[in-house]
């Protein structure tokens, strides 16, 4: 931390001569970005590998030419440092929350003919559809989809615990490519093993993805590890003891991130973005992959 009582920039506070935050003109600070030295008070201020940063800086030096992209400060897994760092886990709440809303108006015949994995019963022609029959976008747009209150509240709730702090560590791009990947590879799982006329959807996948991917950041930054491996035990017990609960999402979703994971935080930094971006891949291919040899068998 830069602490400067008083400087040739930023605006000065007559009776004391501290300066003042360059946004709210009416708070004193004596912190300073540590880039362009403008005056930042702590709502502000962008915690940075040393020092504080202001948010201009923080995106690049917008319009003042002092920021240069190649030296921004970057997570831990190199991705750019924001000054929200749960804006991503922020709209996929939102985005959830709306496919919720629209289901509860629309009905099941919303739920049927648009969303479900496998083979499930379109209302409308009477007849049976599914990824089987070439309809891949349920792999995605199910895990977007909740049925019932405690459902998408637990899925809701538990995004917003493990998400921000994993969308901070990992940065925006990286998170949100773990959090769908691990979605459709749930998908893919439970399209693989379940039964082709049992229906599926909900963000479980994705979130156990986050959760899996949490516990591979809290284990690379050496945090003790007994709270996450004690409420992912729980969460899998309720997984393979409660009716009614995908298991192949969950365990799919959590292979996904684990491994996805795995390659962010532990890329060398002179090959980053090819491990990150070709483990992600891969998954991707993987997944792929089931679905087409569960369509091969269905055919």
């Amino acid at each position: 931390m830069d602490q400067v009582p008083d400087g040739p920039k930023g605006p000065q506070d007559a009776s004391h001569g501290l300066p003042v935050c360059y946004r709210h003109p009416d708070r004193e600070t004596g912190i300073r970005c540590t880039r362009c030295e403008r005056p930042v008070c702590p709502e502000c201020m962008v915690s940075a590998s040393v020092g504080f940063q202001c948010p201009e800086c923080v995106r690049g030096g917008s319009g003042s030419g002092r920021a240069p992209s190649a030296s921004r400060p970057r997570t831990l897994a190199g991705g750019a440092i924001t000054a929200d760092p749960r804006l991503v886990t922020k709209i996929l709440i939102g985005i959830n929350a709306a496919v919720f809303l629209a289901t509860l108006a629309a009905g099941n015949v919303f739920t049927h003919t648009l969303w479900l994995i496998g083979l499930a019963y379109d209302q409308v022609e009477h007849g049976v559809v599914g990824v089987g029959d070439g309809q891949w976008y349920r792999l995605f747009t199910a895990m977007f989809l909740h049925q019932q209150f405690l459902h998408i509240g637990m899925n809701m709730l538990g995004l917003w615990w493990l998400g921000g702090p994993l969308e901070a560590a990992l940065g925006r791009v990286r998170y949100l490519a773990l959090y769908l990947i691990s979605g459709l590879a749930g998908s893919a799982l439970t399209y693989l093993v379940a039964s082709p006329a049992t229906p599926s959807l909900g963000a479980s996948g994705a979130i156990f993805g986050v959760f899996g991917a949490t516990a591979v950041l809290m284990r690379r930054m050496r945090y003790d590890m007994r709270p996450v491996v004690a409420l992912l035990a729980i969460n899998l017990v309720f997984t393979f003891t409660v009716p009614g609960i995908a298991w192949e999402a969950h365990v799919g979703g959590l292979v996904a991130g684990v491994i996805i994971a795995y390659a962010l935080v532990h890329a060398p930094r002179e090959r980053r973005a090819l491990v990150q971006w070709g483990a992600c891949a891969a998954v991707l291919l993987i997944t792929m992959a089931l679905v087409l040899v569960r369509t091969a068998q269905l055919t």
